[in-house]
């Protein structure tokens, strides 16, 4: 799934069309699953000019003369301004590009097209998103913010790794990057998050930032160091140990079953 690293990159792409018109839009019926129809998307875009682009999370957000714009992009989604891409490859789902995979789009006054390309038909387009439901985005988390991820009302708390990825808690964080973040940290994803200590707190909040700033800089979330053993029988790059894999917060989880406690 793209996550915040990915939709990132897809913003500043859409940096391209800041100042451009909608002459059109259109939806198939998967992308406008969240609005009344096809044509609500196509009515509320025709005319408008971005004047800004914007990010909670993995949430993309174009801000314009008139309403707000937003696109999630589900599982396999990428973004493209004509044939430029906002990551390298479509990496997410099949490698390649095929015109009916195209679920939404903007087409502008100069002849530009803003394109949604999802296989899965999981990603979607929004008219004046939610943002309260998101908490705090992951590429700018202090360290106050931070601690309010690691720390539970009552009891001993979700595993970490759920918490990592609860969207409500902090915005972003997709399988790949919590993976990262305590494959880094040398955590157990399965640890309750009330039952994290004072040393553990502090190394999770270094791997966070860290792993935030050297994937970026290498390209995106799929580019993490526990990669190269993220299948069945894997073994940790690190030390060489059995990688196990179970799920935790609904999503296939990895984690070295030596040098992560």
């Amino acid at each position: 799934m793209p996550e915040v690293l990915e939709v990132e990159s897809y913003r500043q792409l859409a940096d391209g069309v800041v100042g451009a018109t909608v002459t059109r839009g259109w939806s198939d019926a998967y992308a406008a699953k969240k609005l009344m129809s096809t044509a609500q998307w196509a009515r509320a875009v025709k005319g408008l000019t971005v004047t800004a682009t914007d990010r909670r999370g993995k949430l993309l957000l174009l801000e314009t003369t008139g309403v707000r714009l937003g696109v999630r992009f589900g599982m396999t989604g990428v973004l493209l301004i004509d044939s430029a891409t906002g990551v390298d490859g479509l990496f997410y789902g099949p490698h390649t590009f095929r015109a009916a995979w195209v679920r939404a789009g903007l087409e502008f006054a100069d002849g530009r097209r803003l394109l949604l390309h999802d296989p899965r038909r999981l990603a979607r387009v929004e008219i004046d998103p939610d943002l309260s439901e998101l908490g705090p985005d992951a590429l700018s988390l202090t360290r106050v913010q931070f601690a309010r991820v690691v720390t539970v009302a009552r009891g001993e708390g979700p595993a970490i790794k759920a918490r990592l990825l609860d969207q409500s808690v902090v915005a972003g964080v997709g399988n790949l990057l919590g993976d990262e973040i305590l494959f880094r940290a040398g955590i157990d994803p399965r640890t309750p998050t009330g039952r994290l200590t004072d040393e553990q707190r502090a190394a999770l909040y270094s791997s966070f930032t860290q792993t935030m700033r050297t994937l970026r800089r290498r390209g995106g979330s799929h580019l993490g160091d526990h990669m190269v053993a993220r299948f069945p029988g894997g073994l940790c790059p690190r030390d060489g140990a059995a990688m196990r894999v179970n799920i935790i917060g609904g999503r296939t989880s990895y984690w070295c079953s030596q040098h992560q406690r």
